[in-house]
């Protein structure tokens, strides 16, 4: 059996890739904010390591769209919700459902993190409404 007219062969599966060594990243990290994070096309999620340094902060804000999972790697800090303070350290795994409100602050270690959501739609212009 041949290609159907006008097929261009098979798709290409998609294949398993190490991405980064998160531990290297986080061991001296070279600034605050995000040291890395997924780029790679057609990919349904975002993915981030965030590093806040001691005594930074994430202030107060909502996420009013997309659950995040956020997995400390290094050090250790604080989130902050309408119910109070939990304390974060290596290993601790957060979930953030959307519409929670929170703030993160970075401990006397500093604080390195991943974070993982669905991916953001693409903008989309359209026009004003009369």
């Amino acid at each position: 059996m041949g290609d159907p007219a006008g097929a261009t062969g098979p798709e290409e599966e998609p294949l398993a890739r190490l991405l980064c060594d998160v531990t290297a990243l986080t061991d001296a990290p070279a600034s605050a904010g995000v040291l890395w994070k997924l780029t790679e096309p057609g990919r349904q999620l975002d993915a981030n390591v965030v590093h806040l340094p001691p005594g930074r902060r994430v202030d107060t804000h909502v996420e009013p769209d997309l659950d995040v999972l956020l997995l400390v790697v290094t050090g250790d800090g604080t989130v902050t919700g309408p119910d109070g303070d939990a304390h974060l350290t290596k290993g601790a795994l957060l979930w953030l459902p959307r519409g929670s409100r929170r703030a993160l602050a970075a401990g006397e270690q500093g604080l390195s993190y991943v974070t993982v959501h669905r991916r953001r739609p693409g903008m989309t212009i359209r026009s004003r409404a009369t």
